[in-house]
Formats: structure tokens, sequence, C-alpha cells
């Protein structure tokens, strides 16, 4: 690839990052409840989900993506029941907690498969490498000595996008230590959660 095509997939991808999507409508959702370190933990999920939808484009395998399109859609289904289900406890533990979501912190395991699921069932991230990317560059001229590169610019630009999303939802979170706020603090992550599943279900571009 030539530094022009570095440059233009680059600008390409830090724009669709930053428009905010089902995955940064839960990443923030996370931060609120669980904190800055499992918003992290969740963000490296959806790195590795974007990672997983470069190499498919790299190595030709939109064709096998789109022939299996039922499996993605299996997917973005249980992407959304997941963010569901988050939802669904974190509002059940706002009355009884002060802490929100402790034991999450304590997983960042769960935080980063949860990033995973949502980034591979998430249709903005499928359109993006499987369709307009290769409009934006000439996958045929991509060689082996490029898949690094790309990988690397790829996770710095996800995690710097990424990075102030979970830093500033988790900065008013620290913030807001009065159990009253708490409380309904832990209700809107849940409800933000909530809405990341519709707009998962819902939305295919």
């Amino acid at each position: 690839m030539t530094l022009t095509g570095f440059l233009t997939y680059a600008l390409a991808l830090g724009v669709a990052a930053a428009v905010p999507g089902p995955g940064v409508v839960a990443l923030v959702a996370r931060a609120l409840s669980s904190g800055f370190g499992a918003a992290m933990a969740f963000s490296a999920g959806l790195i590795l989900g974007d990672l997983t939808y470069l190499a498919a484009a790299i190595f030709g395998l939109s064709l096998i993506a789109e022939a299996f399109g039922a499996v993605f859609a299996v997917i973005r289904y249980g992407a959304a029941l997941y963010l569901a289900y988050l939802a669904f406890r974190l509002w059940r533990a706002a009355g009884t907690a002060v802490r929100i979501a402790g034991e999450a912190r304590d997983r960042p395991l769960t935080s980063f498969v949860a990033g995973l699921t949502i980034t591979l069932g998430n249709p903005k991230t499928i359109v993006f490498y499987l369709a307009i990317l290769p409009t934006l560059v000439d996958l045929r001229r991509v060689t082996a000595a490029d898949v690094v590169p790309l990988i690397l610019l790829t996770a710095a630009i996800l995690l710097a996008v990424m990075t102030p999303y979970a830093a500033l939802a988790a900065r008013a979170r620290e913030t807001l230590r009065r159990p009253a706020i708490r409380v309904r603090l832990n209700r809107s992550a849940a409800a933000i959660m909530a809405g990341a599943a519709v707009w998962t279900v819902l939305r295919r571009a």
C-alpha cells in the first residue's frame, strides 16, 4: 500500500469510529456502570472485532461473509440480547448497591467478550470493512508487509477514539458519589444499554 492509501484508510476509519453507534453507546454505558478499567477492556473487545473484519476484507473473505449472512444476523441478535441482559442487571442493581456494578469491575474478561460480541454483530462495522473499505483501498495491492501496519494503525485509531468516551463517562461516574445520584446514574446506564440493544437489532447500516 502507498502512504496515500494508509492515510485514506486512517481518515475514513477515524470518522466512522467517531460517529456514535451501538459500540460507542454500549462503551459509554459500560464506563458509567463499571468504571474506566471495565470500559477499556470493553474497548479491547471492540478493537478485536474490528480487526476480525479487517482480516476478512484483506484476505478476501467478504464473499464468505455475504454467503453466511444468517450467521451474522444470529450474532447481531445475540449481541442485542446480551446488551439487554446487562441493562436488566444494572437496573435491578440500582436500588440495592451504592457502588455501581462492582462485580463487573472485577471481571475484565466479561467486558472484553461483551465488546467483541457487540462489534461482530454491529452492522455499521460490517458495512465499513466489507463494503466501504474496498472502495477506499485497492485490497489487491495489500501485501503481507502491509498487514501488520494496518493492524497497528487500526488499533491505534480505535483506541484514540474510544478512550476519551470511556474517560469522560468514567469521570462523570466517579464525580457523582451521592447514593441517590448513583442510583439514577445506574438506571441511566441501564437505559443506554437497552437503547443500544434495540439499535443493534434495528440498524442495518
